[in-house]
């Protein structure tokens, strides 16, 4: 499968919103899209064409995608059934995503960044009901118990993580000492924080 080995800062200008793709370093002032809040290439700062319905169509699934760092095969799946789903299709999609496995390492603060969870995920650095996954895009189920594998505790990373003050969604459940978390409900729309605009995908 192909993946983005660029800058990933480049992602945040062009969609002209923090992403938050870098952990730590989204917050600091050394961050590119503080330092240049347009958009990257050599017309960035050029003028601005008055964007289409497609065009805003088109950003908005882009930033929900690189949000979660999954490919456009991917998200195509994860739209399709979202769709077959009783409900609003924008908010069954962003459900499906926040129960990505990477996602739920990231809420409960393993992990600074996605990316940074998805790399614990495929280390083997992760427990998910008492059996070791190492499948970033694992769906999650309401009850499951996810945990860091007894070897990985001493992690820096981990700890370093959460150190940091990061507001845990009601949908979760963490304990830092025991580095456990738990599915303990079905997130609504309204306890699901992102910046994307699910209903313009």
């Amino acid at each position: 499968m192909s993946r983005h080995t660029g800058p990933n800062c480049r992602f945040c200008r062009r969609e002209g919103a923090k992403l938050f793709l870098k952990g730590e370093r989204c917050n600091l002032e050394k961050c590119s899209f503080e330092r240049r809040s347009y958009a990257p290439g050599q017309h960035g700062q050029g003028m601005r064409r008055k964007q289409s319905d497609y065009s805003v169509q088109l950003r908005a699934k882009q930033k929900l995608a690189r949000l979660y760092g999954i490919r456009e095969g991917q998200f195509r799946g994860y739209y399709k059934e979202a769709s077959r789903v009783p409900g609003v299709s924008g908010e069954n999609l962003l459900r499906l995503l926040e129960g990505r496995l990477d996602n739920i390492v990231y809420r409960l603060g393993f992990a600074a960044s996605r990316k940074a969870a998805r790399q614990l995920v495929r280390h083997n650095h992760i427990i998910v009901n008492g059996k070791r996954v190492n499948i970033a895009s694992y769906l999650t189920r309401m009850g499951d118990v996810v945990q860091v594998a007894e070897r990985s505790r001493q992690l820096e990373g981990i700890h370093e993580s959460l150190r940091r003050s990061r507001e845990i969604v009601p949908w979760l459940a963490v304990d830092k000492v025991n580095l456990t978390g738990t599915v303990s409900e079905v997130p609504s729309r309204d306890d699901i924080p992102t910046i994307a605009e699910e209903q313009l995908v």
